[in-house]
């Protein structure tokens, strides 16, 4: 009887052994549809620069203050156009707006509070100048600084810049779907020549990075009148690059 049972145990575990040495049978991938994302990118030195300067003035009078202040803008841009002829300017954001007291008085026996007076009025403009002369920038920046305050700076690339790098950004992520389709194939033991592409959907879109930010207040001193406004100092750029990213979803049938 024991020996019965080894017997038995024996032709069990033998057959155990042959299952797991059987090659697994491959999955029909006839009429497969594969769904591939791809993604490509490609990186370009910036060719374009933003910068925003502006002016503030703080005045009782304001009408004093409104006059420096289209003054210097005046002279701002006369400053720009001469050391940069090519840039684009465009003149924005004019404000005017009293300045209170920061304390408030306090009503006395009852009596309603007296209507805020303004101590004085702040009025201020911006200028916007977008550029591709990147080497004369700073020269540009240290010269228009002398009347203005310099608020915002940013880099990017110059929109035909952007329309001459769609070729190579489609052509890379092409090439990132072809790579994967030809993983996949392997994967299931098909050749890349039994996939047709039944759908290509593109969805690309750009992704500006490198931005370099300088921010700070956009108050400018009152300068003395009929002084000339000191000498700058030329600031330091570093234009950076830019990343353009696309993706697309690709459809693959198997035959």
């Amino acid at each position: 009887m024991t020996v019965m049972k080894h017997l038995a145990a024996a032709a069990i575990t033998a057959c155990a052994l042959s299952a797991q040495a059987a090659p697994q049978e491959s999955l029909p991938t006839a009429g497969a549809m594969v769904v591939v994302p791809a993604f490509g990118e490609v990186r370009h030195s910036n060719d374009q620069a933003v910068i925003t300067l502006s002016v503030e003035e703080v005045d009782k009078d304001r009408a004093a203050a409104a006059s420096r202040v289209n003054l210097k803008m005046k002279q701002g841009l006369e400053i720009v156009k001469q050391e940069d002829p090519q840039a684009s300017l465009k003149t924005q954001g004019y404000y005017t707006y009293p300045v209170y007291p920061e304390e408030q008085p306090q009503p006395l026996n009852g009596q309603p509070r007296k209507p805020r007076v303004p101590t004085a009025w702040r009025v201020g403009q911006s200028l916007q100048v977008t550029t591709v002369n990147l080497a004369g920038l700073p020269k540009t920046v240290a010269a228009a600084q002398r009347t203005l305050s310099l608020n915002n700076l940013h880099f990017g690339l110059a929109p035909e810049t952007t329309r001459k790098l769609d070729d190579q950004r489609i052509a890379a992520t092409y090439a990132n779907l072809t790579e994967r389709v030809n993983s996949i194939a392997r994967a299931m033991g098909r050749k890349v020549g039994d996939a047709v592409i039944d759908t290509i959907d593109f969805e690309g879109s750009g992704n500006y990075q490198d931005r370099v930010n300088v921010t700070g207040s956009s108050r400018v001193a009152m300068a003395m009148a009929g002084s000339p406004p000191p000498p700058v100092e030329e600031p330091s750029f570093e234009p950076g690059e830019t990343t353009l990213q696309m993706r697309l979803v690709g459809k693959v049938r198997f035959k």
